[in-house]
Formats: structure tokens, sequence, C-alpha cells
């Protein structure tokens, strides 16, 4: 959603200014087109020759330059802007904000966006400032407009030397928010419920041992942040995984194949589609033991195993509205499986991968995957990366007539 966005940064004075030239260059590698408006605090802490030299455009400063871009400058990078993002927001500029001041050159332009396009407001400040009711009022009046979003500051130690709620998130984070906006505004995903699943499961044997698999969780993360990008409304029901939570979805954190069978299927009556990347473990264990198992002097171990609950069998019984996608990781006769996991689950789509190729299968940033739907159709990708390949899914799915059910909020 990034890629060709015109997006105007609005950087007023505060100490979190550093995190906003972060900011200005994850945008512009993600094929942004970046604009930076400063007030005259923000300047004493960061110059905009720096803003200038990240972003290769720029930088309005002051309503009253001598050589401004633009002839009525607030005006045109009002019109020019796909979205103005305010990062970091003081308490005075959320004041000025919430309350129809035009001061300066970031509030006039601020004043100046149509309401068709989305403002994205970033506070941060003192934990106290940010919790005075004067403070919350304004974000709260901001929050009521049609088009202004707020990012919740973080919870942390603070520049004042005091910890509480006033930092402003990490610029991946804000960068993800901007993404997520623009998906929610521009989207062809607005208005879908997405359930995506990811990573392995794992069934105890003791408490330090337990039965997995190699998967982890790249493949599902993209997904969800690919449909969020798109304006979709996303729960991610991931086991255990070290890829980084995408910061606008409903995240269900599960451990066994049992917690995400009964996650699953709390959501899924009310979703539009079900894409279920998550590698599951397909046995547990009979028993689990509460201690340690000791090693015996017998060199066998036997494990009796009980088969589990199998999720995509059962979504593809109880479906009805809902598009069901699903993942075949295979080492041999990858389309053969992979058309009959179609007719056995009542599959719409499936992802096929050969998991022993080379930029393909576990823990690594590319795939190589073939698309099949229900009437037989194969669609084969060449290597890329997985969100590219997670937008390939989505733009299949579309293609599935999915229909409209009506907007929903976040």
């Amino acid at each position: 959603m990034l890629n060709g966005k015109k997006i105007l940064l609005g950087v007023s004075g505060g100490i979190a200014v550093y995190k906003a030239v972060e900011v200005v260059s994850r945008l512009r590698k993600a094929g942004a087109e970046v604009r930076v408006v400063m007030t005259e605090n923000a300047t004493k802490f960061v110059t905009p020759m720096l803003f200038k030299e990240i972003s290769n455009n720029p930088v309005a400063v002051s309503l009253w330059a001598d050589n401004p871009e633009f002839y009525a400058e607030h005006i045109k990078l009002a019109e020019w802007a796909d979205i103005l993002v305010v990062a970091p927001a003081t308490a005075n500029v959320c004041a000025k904000l919430a309350n129809g001041f035009a001061d300066d050159i970031l509030t006039s332009v601020a004043l100046a966006i149509p309401e068709t396009k989305p403002i994205l407001i970033c506070p941060a400040m003192n934990c106290d400032m940010y919790a005075n009711v004067a403070t919350q009022e304004n974000l709260n009046k901001l929050l009521g407009r049609e088009n202004y979003f707020v990012v919740e500051p973080e919870d942390g130690l603070l520049a004042c030397g005091t910890s509480g709620k006033g930092r402003l998130p990490e610029p991946m984070d804000i960068v993800e928010h901007i993404d997520a906006t623009l998906g929610e505004c521009y989207g062809d995903l607005v208005g879908r419920y997405i359930l995506v699943t990811a990573a392995g499961t794992r069934e105890n044997i003791d408490p330090v041992r337990f039965i997995g698999n190699r998967s982890s969780g790249k493949m599902g993360y993209a997904i969800a942040r690919a449909a969020l990008s798109r304006g979709a409304l996303v729960t991610l029901v991931t086991g255990p995984s070290c890829e980084i939570t995408p910061c606008e979805a409903n995240v269900i954190n599960v451990e066994s194949t049992q917690e995400m069978y009964d996650a699953c299927l709390a959501v899924y009556p009310v979703v539009d589609v079900v894409i279920k990347a998550a590698a599951v473990a397909d046995y547990r264990p009979h028993k689990t033991v509460s201690q340690k198992i000791k090693k015996e002097k017998d060199d066998k171990f036997n494990l009796l195993l009980d088969k589990n609950p199998d999720i995509l069998y059962e979504l593809g019984q109880r479906k009805k509205k809902q598009i069901l996608v699903g993942f075949a990781a295979e080492t041999t006769k990858v389309v053969e499986y992979a058309k009959a996991k179609i007719v056995k689950k009542n599959l719409d789509l499936i992802v096929a991968n050969d998991v022993t190729q080379a930029g393909a299968g576990f823990n690594v940033d590319t795939n190589i995957v073939k698309l099949i739907d229900a009437k037989g159709k194969v669609t084969e990708l060449t290597e890329m990366s997985k969100l590219d390949v997670a937008h390939k899914i989505l733009d299949k799915v579309l293609s599935l007539e999915l229909g409209s059910y009506g907007k929903k909020q976040r």
C-alpha cells in the first residue's frame, strides 16, 4: 500500500523527533514519496536539512518563508498528500488540531486537508501530560472526526526521567500504522474480515519437551500484514513465533493444536476469509506428565500419540459464506496431494509448495508456491518474498468473487 503513496509527515517539537527521521527513511525504502512539514520548535531538535536529505524533498518550516516551494504552500501540500501523519504530536499540537488553530505551517496544512483524506496522529509527551484531562479531551475530539486516527503512545521510560505512557512508538510500528490507515481508507479489502493462522503448534510431553515442527510463522505473519495494508480487519491466531506482531491485528496466541482449533472456531462464524498458514501438530502425546521424564537405562522410549482435531477439515464442513484457503507443504507429488486436499477439506484455494526447494519452505524470507483453486487451475509463482506471495494470495481471493459484507470497524 505504501509504494507510490504521497505521505506528508508533520513534525512537532518533542524529544522524539529523532524517531521521525527513521520513519522518513523507512517510508522511502517502502517506495513512498515523502514531504516533511516542521514546526519552528521541531527545528530546535533536528535541522530541516536532515529531513530534506532523507526525504529528497524540500522541507516546509514557515508560513512566511522567503522562497516557499509552492504558492499558498499549506494549501498545495494538503492537495498533494494522500495522508498527513503527525509524529511526534506534542500536547500543544494536539490541542491546536482539536480546536481548529492554524497559527503555523503544520496546523495550517492540517486544517486544509480535505475530509476525504486521513490524518494520523502519533502523540508523544510526558505521561502526566498525556493523562491530563485536557489532552484526553482533545484526543477524543480528534477521534470523533471521520478522517482522524490516533496511535496510542507506548508505556516506558521517558526522556524526562519518569516512566509511563507517553513514548512515541518505534519507527517500524509507525510505518505499519501508516500502511494500515491507508489500507483502511483506500484498500481493496476494506470491509473484509480475515482470519489468518500462523506458525507451528507445540504438544507438551513434559515441562521441558514437546512435539513440534520447523514453522517460523513468516508466511502467516506476511499474509496478516498484507491484508492489513489493504484495509482488512484481521485476526491472527498464532503459535509460538519470533516474528514481530502486526500492530493493527487482533492477535490470539496459542500453543497447542486444540487451542488453535478452539480459537478458530470461536471467530469462524463472522469471518469472510480464512487463510490457514499454520503448520499444526497432527498428533499429541496420549499423556502429558507434570515432571521432567528422566532417562532410563533402556535405549528405547515409547511415546503413545493421539490424533489432534483437523482444524481445516472442520472449517470446511462448517463453511457457509466463507472463502477457505489452505496450505500444503509437501516434499513430493505437490500438485497431486494439494488437489486431493482441496476436495477432502472443501477448500476454495490451496497454496502448495515443495519445502525441500531452495528459497521455499520454513525459516526463509522467500517462497515458491503454486496456487490451485477448486476447479483445479494451477497458477505457478516464481521465487519471491513471502510478503509478495501474500499479496498474490489475496489477489486470488478477491478474484473468487468474495462479495461485500459491509465495512467493519477496527
